[in-house]
């Protein structure tokens, strides 16, 4: 058998049904690797008590006859969903000491499935990031090192860049991720994980920490599109404390997961062929459009004409929104109060939002309040609205033709730390090809394809018509069958 921590959800799953190992056992096993793993920084905290308390639960339950989706799985949460009794800071300094008296709607989901969580996972600060170096505790770092005899630390992706680095080094067997404009499938892809974003509205937002509130959707990371498949199953579901989500039935995307495409036609849009681009993507993309004919799939050259206009876009409409979320935070009611002597209210507010939130927040929130502004509201905003209603349908209209696309995930494989972090529209275009998807709403994943020159995994992105998730896990399988990655880092981190 395996190693317990090489397995993802389904082998412990499975293997605990079967009775090949206890939960505890494997609560103990992985609380071990997280334990080892200081170096990676992927966690703010760890809670091995919540694991081990969960495991026992499901070692019970499974002798009584109950068992459940995630009986026995412990998981990663990225600490952007709020957990009743545990600390929860979006890795700002401004949400310190902040722990929550409620559950997120997706990990209370996830928690009453049977699983248990072995800590908070890091992030780009309020998930305002590409690289996970905004981070108030510490940048995250990935697990892949280059084959070249470079020795340079490589940044995980971002936001969700303490997920794709916990999973890529196997101490945990998956974990949440939010995605606003790329931030699951951009660190899948950096990380050589599996990552999916669903339809926007699919998992409630209710618990989940805002950035931007149109764009921010929960999704799940694993080791594998069956793994992915499972996690999402359980996560999505109609929310009535959620406004935005979305009343319709969770399909089984497991049971129903099938690589045969035929009768499928597959999209490639022209205006994912971008200037220097490296030429091992868009080699890796030729072989993932001959992965899916050989799958069955029809291939058809599509465009998406405004395409060019979604990174602009986005990054007027979500810091405007950044901008009215992070309003909340001013001391007053939670997390960090910076009070200086003498101060008044405003003071108050001022010196506690400069010591709390960190370069990029301000950034943003400074591009988001400057667009709402009275004078510049409709020459920006408005506009960028317009444009958003626009990519949204260029893709209406290419699904009448396809049913589904298949692009890149990142312009680059993973950049070493420090790299980008000079120059932001550099890091922003890290973003390019996973933005348009976030805009439109639709569902979108992530599936490692291969290795650079370097030896660094590359990622090829799968999107699909909305509430289509199963064509996307189903292409994103086919392809995983016929790339046969199967690359792990190297152990260069444990203790």
């Amino acid at each position: 058998m395996a190693e317990i921590t090489d397995l993802g959800i389904a082998g412990i799953r499975d293997g605990f049904r079967a009775g090949e190992f206890t939960a505890r056992e494997v609560a103990e096993a992985f609380n071990g690797a997280v334990a080892s793993a200081k170096a990676l920084n992927a966690f703010i905290i760890e809670t091995p008590d919540h694991a081990l308390a969960a495991a026992d639960a499901a070692d019970k339950a499974r002798a009584a006859g109950d068992l459940r989706p995630l009986s026995g799985v412990p998981l990663g949460i990225k600490d952007l969903f709020c957990t009743e009794g545990y600390q929860t800071t979006a890795a700002s300094g401004i949400l310190g000491g902040f722990t929550p008296t409620y559950e997120s709607t997706v990990t209370g989901k996830l928690f009453a499935a049977g699983a248990g969580m072995l800590g908070k996972l890091n992030l780009d600060q309020f998930a305002m990031g590409s690289s996970n170096e905004t981070s108030a505790f510490g940048n995250v770092v990935s697990p892949w090192r280059r084959n070249n005899g470079g020795n340079a630390a490589l940044a995980p992706g971002g936001s969700s860049g303490g997920s794709s680095s916990a999973i890529a080094a196997r101490i945990v067997p998956a974990a949440t991720g939010t995605d606003t404009g790329g931030s699951i499938r951009q660190p899948a892809a950096f990380t050589g994980i599996t990552g999916i974003k669903p339809t926007y509205g699919r998992c409630s937002r209710f618990g989940i920490v805002a950035f931007a509130s149109s764009l921010d959707q929960a999704g799940a990371m694993a080791q594998d599109v069956r793994d992915s498949a499972i996690l999402l199953e359980v996560m999505s579901g109609f929310d009535p404390k959620d406004s935005t989500s979305l009343d319709v039935a969770v399909p089984q995307w497991e049971a129903d997961l099938s690589s045969d495409l035929k009768g499928k036609k597959v999209g490639i849009p022209k205006e994912y062929r971008v200037d220097n681009m490296p030429p091992e993507i868009d080699a890796l993309w030729q072989k993932g459009i001959d992965w899916l004919r050989d799958a069955g799939a029809e291939i058809v050259d599509v465009s998406l004409p405004h395409t060019r206009y979604a990174l602009p876009t986005y990054y007027i409409i979500a810091p405007a929104e950044a901008s009215s979320n992070l309003a909340r935070y001013d001391g007053v009611r939670y997390g960090l109060r910076d009070l200086p002597e003498g101060a008044n209210l405003q003071d108050m507010y001022a010196a506690t939002r400069a010591a709390g939130f960190g370069p990029e927040v301000k950034r943003r929130i400074l591009i988001g309040t400057y667009v709402l502004s009275a004078g510049f509201y409709d020459a920006y905003y408005t506009k960028a609205q317009k444009v958003r209603a626009l990519i949204a349908r260029d893709f209406e209209e290419v699904f009448k033709q396809v049913d589904i696309l298949l692009t890149p995930t990142a312009p680059s494989a993973a950049f070493a730390l420090g790299e980008k972090s000079a120059d932001p529209l550099e890091m922003y275009l890290n973003d390019v090809f996973t933005v348009p998807a976030s805009l439109a709403g639709v569902p979108a994943m992530s599936v490692p394809a291969g290795l650079d020159s370097k030896g660094l995994p590359l990622g090829l992105q799968i999107i699909g018509r909305p509430l289509d998730e199963q064509g996307v896990l189903n292409a994103g399988l086919a392809i995983e069958e016929r790339a046969g990655f199967t690359a792990k880092p190297q152990n260069w981190w444990a203790k």
